[in-house]
């Protein structure tokens, strides 16, 4: 995994905690922190530090993917404002993700491992967003998804009906944005 996934933890953790919490993290898995936006670190090691945060905030890991990811979508359009100042709404900018925003990270960090996203307009004027990826982070992409709908001024109502964890092929979220 991709260090600017490490780098967005510490900084979703220290600026809705503290340091001292991130470094209790760090120490519980005897990680040293010294992650590089560019670097590229063990899967299992992202996982070990959510999993740690989780016990320590007393949430559930997939609560904290999903903190994690609506936390610190703010803080990637602080870093890429091209990726999110052309679009007018959440879902146009979900929308961008699949052939716009992963072909770059590709050319940024050429090994990055990025999720496959599939659409379709579903039923009502939802949207059906189908997503696939060996590390099964459907959650940091729901709290992703909920991140663009704040940064946008908008709600979104995401419902899961297929999941990866639930033995699925791939997860399904089933998207509504509200202005």
């Amino acid at each position: 995994m991709k260090g600017i996934m490490f780098n967005l933890l510490e900084e979703v953790i220290s600026s809705q905690h503290d340091e001292e919490t991130w470094d209790t993290v760090l120490a519980a898995a005897g990680a040293d922190g010294a992650y590089t936006s560019l670097g590229s670190y063990p899967d299992d090691e992202f996982m070990r530090l959510v999993d740690i945060a989780a016990q320590m905030l007393d949430r559930t890991a997939y609560d904290t993917l999903r903190w994690l990811g609506r936390r610190g979508l703010p803080l990637l359009a602080e870093r890429y404002p091209g990726f999110f100042q052309p679009h007018a709404s959440a879902e146009a900018f979900v929308l961008t993700v699949n052939g716009i925003i992963h072909p770059e990270v590709r050319k940024l960090l050429p090994r990055a491992g990025v999720p496959e996203f599939g659409y379709e307009p579903g039923s009502n004027g939802d949207l059906r967003l189908g997503y696939r990826s060996p590390r099964k982070l459907c959650a940091l992409a729901e709290g992703f998804i909920e991140g663009a709908a704040d940064l946008y001024g908008e709600h979104v109502d995401l419902h899961q009906s297929t999941c990866m964890h639930r033995g699925d092929e791939r997860c399904v979220l089933e998207l509504r944005f509200h202005r």
